[in-house]
């Protein structure tokens, strides 16, 4: 919850960049959701050696269609 706070909505830019600051919750809902859908899939990860958790799901797809 400390990210979220932080990135989305106590960050000047982080709100001009999604749209805030909020009318309401429906806006905050869909920022909410677009800020997840980023932090679950699309930043980079140092556990996955700064990839995207996408890039290295493609990468295990690969070789998992190649291996059956």
């Amino acid at each position: 919850m400390g990210i979220f706070k932080t990135e989305l909505y106590r960050n000047p830019a982080a709100l001009a960049a999604n749209g805030g600051p909020w009318k309401g919750l429906d806006d905050l809902e869909l920022a909410t959701c677009g800020w997840v859908s980023w932090f679950n899939e699309k930043r980079l990860h140092s556990e996955l050696g700064d990839s995207t958790p996408d890039e290295v799901e493609a990468k295990w797809r690969t070789g998992h269609d190649r291996a059956a």
